[in-house]
């Protein structure tokens, strides 16, 4: 990498490294979900595909996210916007795959008689 343009807008460390904790701390989440998920005595079936996919999209976007920030490149605003960016993006489809999974659970549960009564 060059020297980048000192006229180039940098954001503050203090604030890089805030991002940080968050990104890390939202991927923990994401990660602890699908463990907890993949321990689920219900069955595995061919439709869950459709909850894991954006699930472990997002998440390795969330894990990009995170290696980005983690550079000390990221300080540089266009890198660091980037970098949020790819967490958003990751942080949605993981959010669309945990509701997919659970909206299949309960579907499932129903199907099956299994509902707990109120």
């Amino acid at each position: 990498m060059g020297e980048h343009d000192p006229k180039e807008e940098l954001i503050e460390t203090i604030f890089r490294n805030g991002s940080i904790t968050v990104v890390g701390i939202l991927l923990a989440f994401s990660l602890g979900f699908v463990t907890h998920w993949a321990a689920n005595p219900m069955p595995w079936g061919l439709y869950d595909l459709l909850a894991v996919v954006p699930i472990v999209v997002g998440i390795a976007l969330q894990m990009r996210a995170l290696s980005s920030l983690l550079n000390v490149s990221s300080l540089r605003r266009p890198l660091y916007e980037r970098a949020n960016r790819i967490f958003m993006s990751g942080l949605i489809l993981t959010a669309c795959g945990v509701g997919l999974a659970i909206l299949l659970d309960v579907l499932e549960m129903s199907a099956n008689g299994t509902m707990p009564v109120a």
